[in-house]
């Protein structure tokens, strides 16, 4: 008799749905680099650029958004024979004006305009018929960095603590500026243009378009803010130029009109500010495969939380598995995330730290045997043998370790206390703790493999979720040098891979003994000779 259709599982419907969220996505950014096609040239707008016509580069700064007059404007920069085949870096020195500096506004204006154009005469170049234009912003209002100080310094040192005014918003200036022009000829059907190019075109009266002046405000980034004092009179502004193609110019539009709604979504101006860098300080081929594993990094995270909750929700004896580093990995992800959050850690850092402290917390009541009567713990401490065997290797490996671990904490506060800057004894506490917790917080895995050791087993540990997390391990070696995060987080992430190679080699070491009782008295073999369910059926139909 055929068996009947087995449901897949919920890993196999959701790598599934990985696959075609990929594929779709790949498909998706795959159809902004390829050209619309354009079958009839009369039906078709032709690029100018193609002619290769005479342009000047035209920089002016003001107070205003939309100058009116030429008084509104001063002249910045100004290139007369602007080759826009090559890319260029050029430092300007602008000029700050008074109402700037009290909190006031300025914005860039760039032209491309005909060589011959007057700049002094502002008419002539805004109604040229070869001009095209580019804003940026050239001020932002942000909370100033805080100030750090020396917590046991004297008191002339103590009068560069932050102040109340230090934590209010006020004007920075964008010392970077990147502009791009669309280099790359391609002929554009009239009746199927691309909405993000269209809205851009400026039509000659050849009937050409012009060329396409693109302001990058991806990479408009907060490292490159400026403060702008009372005593700022000049501030150095660096223009960066480079050609770009039909394809990324659509991708890097397709990326910019996306910011808006992840901002209405409550994303702070540090968290899109940590987006952009992936997408303006990352190689093009090397931001497709960010895409592929930031997707791969996801589903990861997810069949580890997902194993790793179905072994300790089933979890019923800790038998052979550490209880203190249990709780050692409650605690220490609680004070990563305190410390990521003093540091204003970008979300994307900061919230599967804070998911992965409840969840290490939920082990905690499994592994200490908690249950809760309304909000009242009650502890369990009756054990099995085998938990009192585990208890007691437990107790041993945690002796050794005190022997190195306390000097070594202590020392380093005394040496942060001492040498270290700090915002405040909050900031201190929480980085002596933290950097307890980066630099040996591996120590804390060795009980486990202590105990590991003893028990030349490695089979009462959940390796479905462990491999997962092996596998994003490496993932955040990647991350660690795309997403901005402290130096000593950067660092834990490299650690986490030589605790991964331990423990293949355990596992490689101690193979499954299917002869062997498990806590229920029963032995991999006399499972795999008990007929299941479905044989049963079978045999008495």
């Amino acid at each position: 008799m055929a068996l009947g259709y087995q449901f897949p599982s919920l890993t196999t419907i959701i790598c599934g749905v990985f696959v075609a969220y990929v594929i779709q996505s790949t498909w998706t950014l795959g159809q902004l680099f390829i050209p619309p096609n354009c079958p009839d040239p009369t039906q078709c707008i032709h690029p100018l650029i193609a002619q290769d016509p005479k342009l000047q580069l035209l920089a002016f700064t003001s107070q205003k958004i939309m100058p009116e007059y030429a008084s509104d404007l001063r002249l910045v920069h100004q290139v007369q024979e602007f080759d826009y085949s090559t890319e260029k870096e050029t430092v300007v020195l602008v000029p700050i004006p008074k109402k700037v500096r009290n909190n006031g506004t300025m914005y860039l204006h760039i032209f491309l305009t005909s060589s011959g154009v007057d700049p002094d005469d502002w008419g002539s170049v805004v109604n040229d018929e070869l001009s095209v234009y580019g804003m940026a912003h050239l001020t932002q209002f942000h909370i100033p960095d805080a100030t750090t100080f020396n917590l046991l310094g004297k008191e002339n040192e103590k009068e560069e603590k932050p102040s109340d005014h230090e934590q209010k918003p006020v004007t920075h200036f964008q010392s970077v500026v990147v502009f791009n022009v669309l280099t790359h000829t391609v002929s554009l059907p009239r009746k199927e243009m691309p909405y993000d190019i269209g809205h851009s075109l400026r039509i000659h009266s050849s009937g050409r378009y012009l060329p396409i002046l693109y302001v990058d405000r991806l990479s408009a980034r907060l490292r490159d803010l400026v403060e702008v004092k009372s005593s700022s009179v000049e501030a150095n502004l660096t223009l960066k130029y480079s050609p770009i193609s039909y394809g990324k110019l659509r991708l890097w539009m397709q990326f910019e009109g996306a910011l808006t709604p992840m901002a209405h979504l409550g994303f702070t101006p540090k968290d899109l500010d940590e987006v952009k860098g992936i997408f303006s300080d990352t190689n093009l081929y090397f931001l497709f495969i960010t895409f592929l594993v930031a997707a791969l990094h996801m589903l990861f995270d997810f069949l580890a939380f997902k194993n790793d909750i179905s072994f300790w929700r089933t979890r019923k004896t800790m038998a052979g598995i550490s209880t203190s580093s249990v709780a050692w990995r409650a605690i220490s992800q609680i004070i990563i995330f305190l410390y990521l959050m003093d540091e204003n850690t970008s979300m994307l850092v900061l919230v599967p730290a804070g998911v992965g402290g409840i969840i290490e917390l939920w082990k905690v009541t499994k592994a200490f045997h908690i249950k809760f009567h309304g909000w009242r713990p009650r502890f369990h401490t009756s054990r099995t043998s085998a938990e009192s065997a585990t208890q007691e290797l437990d107790s041993q490996g945690i002796k050794y370790l005190s022997y190195l671990l306390y000097p070594l904490i202590i020392g380093g506060a005394v040496y942060s206390l001492m040498y270290t800057p700090h915002k405040s004894w909050y900031s201190w506490v929480i980085n002596c703790l933290v950097n307890g917790v980066y630099a040996f917080g591996f120590l804390f895995m060795l009980p486990q493999l202590f105990i590991n050791y003893k028990l030349k087993s490695v089979a009462h540990l959940p390796w479905k979720a462990f491999m997962y997390k092996a596998f994003n391990t490496f993932i955040d070696d990647l991350f660690a040098f795309i997403i901005t995060m402290p130096t000593a987080h950067r660092v834990a992430c490299f650690r986490d891979d030589i605790v991964f190679v331990i423990y293949l080699v355990q596992r490689w070491l101690y193979p499954v003994d299917k002869s062997r009782l498990n806590e229920f008295g029963e032995s991999g073999e006399e499972k795999q000779s008990q007929p299941q369910p479905n044989q049963k059926k079978c045999k008495k139909e």
